[in-house]
């Protein structure tokens, strides 16, 4: 499945790119993370509940940040398995700068198997979109918080 959006983030490319690479910052706005910590240079262990439709459950997965180019782009390669399936995600994001603030463009691609994907390719669809407009709105509270602070 194909994922594809852009956001405005209240924060210069800098402060978005920096934001982008917080875990701490990531792990307040992945909705149902329960973890995301350092395991490497540019690796994260990753713990997360997900639901969709009846059929919930909880992923551990890698997240890999690589192809930096600050502050502009990066690639974000995720991986998660548990006892509902598993999900794979490989996409880039793009920063430009627009109105004071950013402009953030994602594009990807992402794979759902197992229990989970049997709820139906529309639903996995409108669900994915809903968790990414939540990480984004989100991501926004944040940066307006320190730049407000």
């Amino acid at each position: 499945m194909k994922v594809a959006g852009d956001y405005s983030l209240p924060a210069p490319p800098e402060r978005a790119y920096a934001l982008l690479q917080d875990p701490a910052v990531l792990a307040k706005c992945i909705p149902g993370c329960e973890g995301l910590d350092r395991v490497g240079q540019d690796d994260y262990a990753m713990r997360l509940k997900v639901g969709i439709a009846a059929i919930s459950g909880r992923f551990d997965g890698k997240v890999r940040i690589a192809d930096q180019k600050p502050p502009t782009s990066f690639r974000l390669i995720v991986e998660g398995s548990g006892k509902v399936g598993f999900m794979k995600g490989d996409g880039t994001i793009d920063l430009l700068p627009a109105d004071g603030g950013s402009n953030v463009q994602f594009e990807g691609e992402v794979q759902v198997g197992g229990t989970i994907a049997n709820v139906g390719q529309r639903l996995i669809q409108g669900s994915a979109k809903m968790i990414i407009n939540r990480f984004f709105d989100k991501l926004a509270e944040e940066a307006s918080a320190v730049s407000h602070a």
